[in-house]
């Protein structure tokens, strides 16, 4: 993988990370026209360059993580993160197998793409105005919707936004919590990744080229996540989560359309 593969993978993981859209469909697909071969590097890449986006989160809302002594709402998200942490233990390898499967990525995207069409008829009377109104039981149920993620192609962001607003809170402030569970959700499982793949190829850890590449694309999906999230959460409050629901259908059929032309190969 060269630097310019590496731009162009960190851009759209730092775009479509916290967008409703399925960040991992996009890698496939970007990662299969441009003709990368999927080596223990690669993979591992996909998963790391999340670090740098998941960064972006904890800058954008250093008020809300910073001071440490916030316990009530690290609280929330260590609850809402016991669901996926259990799961992700037993399933590990259903989910993998999973992820192999691009009918899997596409169904889910369409699937997905529906819900959010109709996502605000559905959850149009929201009671919940800010995060520190979030109760234990609901971050916990929250933390439940997040684990339809780990089929891929559901997208993290839009199962937990989804789950936010059935919780009855406001677009704005299930987005924002879908940020916030995503710091602790996605630096264990990435730091699991990291960890394994050290156990495993540990040589692919100690190349100065593989670690210069880890190195810049964290910084890029870094920058550009920055921008995608005050991006997101003004455009929702305004207009809510038909747009995404469309490019989600349009996007999983052409995956779909893709594949079986043979153009994606995973």
């Amino acid at each position: 993988m060269d630097f310019l593969q590496t731009l162009i993978l960190s851009i759209i993981e730092g775009i479509t990370e916290f967008l409703p859209v399925s960040s991992t469909g996009h890698m496939i697909i970007a990662s299969s026209i441009m003709g990368i071969d999927k080596d223990p590097f690669v993979k591992l890449f996909e998963i790391a360059v999340q670090l740098g986006a998941i960064l972006s989160v904890v800058v954008f809302y250093r008020k809300k993580f910073f001071p440490l002594n916030h316990w009530k709402f690290y609280l929330k998200l260590v609850i809402a993160c016991i669901p996926a942490a259990v799961l992700g233990m037993l399933l590990q390898k259903k989910i993998d197998s999973l992820l192999e499967s691009p009918v899997t990525v596409a169904v889910m995207l369409v699937v997905g793409g529906i819900v959010l069409l109709f996502i605000d008829r559905f959850f149009n009377k929201p009671t919940i105005q800010t995060e520190p109104e979030i109760s234990n039981k609901s971050a916990f149920l929250i933390g439940c919707w997040q684990c339809l993620a780990m089929i891929p192609g559901t997208s993290r962001s839009a199962a937990s936004i989804i789950g936010g607003m059935q919780q009855k809170l406001t677009r704005s402030v299930a987005a924002e919590f879908s940020f916030f569970l995503a710091v602790p959700t996605m630096v264990g499982a990435t730091g699991l990744k990291l960890f394994k793949a050290y156990k495993e190829t540990p040589e692919i850890l100690k190349d100065k080229h593989n670690l210069m590449l880890l190195g810049a694309g964290n910084l890029i999906a870094f920058i550009v996540a920055l921008l995608a999230i005050k991006f997101f959460i003004g455009y929702v409050q305004k207009y809510g989560f038909r747009l995404f629901g469309w490019y989600r259908i349009v996007f999983g059929l052409l995956f779909l359309a893709l594949y079986y032309q043979g153009l994606i190969q995973l």
